[in-house]
């Protein structure tokens, strides 16, 4: 009880600082992503693309020389998570989420700097573990090595006075964990853990955080995530700790790597030279990959990118290379997705037709569209506006500007209710051969944006994308 009251508090303290509610937030959002249906990636394709770095960091795991039997050149998240699965990218978005923002809530204090990047090597030293097996459990590791230290770098960066106390205790001779529970009541580890169970993360990465016993009874992946966890923490402590002179650094590193070798199923003589080879990497002043990717060097990757055309030829080979008897909703989201990315909209919504009669708003990215989907819908009954004139049409249609006085008279009121920041938009029938539309695509530019125009080979592409969903809708034509 005495416990709980004082983590309560503390807690109460961190959340006075208006950064620290919108991690938690974040990750609660993430975790509930991950237990959505595996055929409906909408909720954890969203956090993704909340995050460009985030995506980009996706992507490029997606195509790694790892995946290339996949086919390679995945260019949407929707096909990422087809192809390394929810748990993996969800557990990657968390450990992301977890460094980047103490990354951009670091303090100058060198110390505090000195403790984040103590974890983010423990997290690449637990991937570089794990990279040859499987990546879901991988993904995981990663989570609970980070996690491990949640406890200590929360109260680095949010409790700074009780930090100071706890260091002078240190240099006193005092063990840390010791010293945290002399001036919090609490230690470190019951700290991490209990946010872990605050911030919803699954019941594997509490129970992984544990101190590993080889004695212990507890199942074998727990273990094996405790062994990587807590080798992981010590190299990383063992690498960065100034004092120790290379000899002493690869004595700990050898009795470290033959206490954990059986649990990780390695030879110590292979995680010793993994971990100098870390060491040298960092004595040669060089930024570890591992780390770089972490702070996800978006410009680099952004030049990377294809061409609008290319990227939206690609989602509709992702769309031809779903299996026969895929649900409407992940096409439908592997669609959405795909216009957005491929023209860099703002927004993307896809209405589909219900009975007869309505066209309704069922998936959708941006501003302004999460929350209002359930509002964003039209009769199908003839109207003077743009809308039914896609949903007349064969082929696709561009309103290169949408603030005109002439075609804001051809804008229906539900539209300008909810969308009007828009300065261009596409609209793009989905309907198979000579019979009426079953959906209609939408993406958009905002005001805010520069203008653009569509060339006549994206927009062949975006046809042709729309072509392709249309034969999702035999099987359902209704169910979204």
């Amino acid at each position: 009880m005495v416990k709980a009251v004082l983590l309560d508090r503390l807690w109460a303290r961190m959340n006075e600082r208006g950064d620290f509610p919108m991690l938690s937030q974040s990750l609660r959002t993430t975790v509930a992503a991950m237990t959505n249906d595996d055929y409906d990636f909408t909720a954890l394709v969203k956090v993704v693309l909340s995050d460009f770095a985030l995506t980009q960091k996706v992507l490029r795991l997606a195509n790694s020389a790892m995946y290339l039997a996949f086919g390679g050149n995945i260019t949407t998240v929707t096909r990422a998570l087809m192809v390394l699965g929810m748990d993996a990218v969800g557990h990657l978005v968390v450990g992301l989420k977890i460094v980047d923002h103490f990354h951009h809530s670091a303090p100058r204090r060198i110390d505090a700097k000195l403790e984040l990047n103590r974890t983010m090597l423990s997290g690449c030293i637990a991937r570089k573990l794990t990279e040859r097996g499987d990546l879901r459990a991988g993904e995981e590791a990663v989570v609970c090595t980070l996690m491990r230290q949640v406890g200590k770098l929360l109260v680095v960066f949010y409790l700074e006075p009780e930090w100071d106390q706890i260091r002078r205790e240190c240099e006193r001779g005092t063990a840390e964990d010791d010293a945290c529970i002399d001036v919090l009541g609490v230690s470190f580890t019951e700290i991490g853990q209990d946010a872990a169970t605050r911030w919803r993360l699954p019941t594997a990465i509490r129970e992984g955080m544990g101190e590993y016993d080889p004695a212990d009874s507890e199942p074998r992946q727990v273990q094996w995530l405790r062994a990587i966890t807590n080798y992981s923490t010590e190299v990383a402590r063992v690498l960065t700790t100034a004092s120790f002179t290379d000899e002493a650094r690869e004595e700990h590193i050898d009795e470290l790597a033959r206490h954990y070798g059986r649990a990780l199923n390695t030879e110590p003589e292979t995680l010793v030279q993994m971990s100098l080879a870390l060491a040298r990497e960092e004595a040669d002043d060089g930024v570890m990959r591992e780390i770089v990717e972490l702070r996800a060097n978006a410009d680099a990757i952004a030049r990377e990118s294809l061409d609008p055309e290319a990227r939206i030829a690609a989602g509709v080979q992702d769309l031809r290379a779903l299996p026969p008897g895929s649900p409407l909703a992940t096409a439908l989201t592997l669609a959405t997705e795909t216009v957005l990315a491929g023209l860099g909209f703002a927004r993307t919504i896809v209405f589909v037709r219900r009975g007869a009669n309505m066209f309704e708003a069922q998936r959708g990215f941006g501003p302004q569209v999460e929350g209002n989907l359930d509002q964003l819908s039209f009769s199908a009954a003839f109207q003077p506006d743009v809308f039914h004139l896609a949903i007349a049409n064969s082929v696709g249609i561009f309103i290169e500007n949408a603030r005109d006085p002439k075609m804001l008279a051809r804008l229906p009121a539900w539209y300008r209710a909810r969308l009007d920041d828009a300065r261009a938009f596409v609209l793009l029938p989905v309907a198979h051969a000579g019979e009426p539309p079953v959906a209609l695509l939408y993406g958009d530019w905002l005001l805010s944006q520069e203008p653009r125009r569509i060339s006549q080979k994206e927009m062949s592409a975006l046809n042709e994308l729309a072509h392709e969903l249309a034969r999702f809708f035999a099987a359902s034509p209704v169910k979204a």
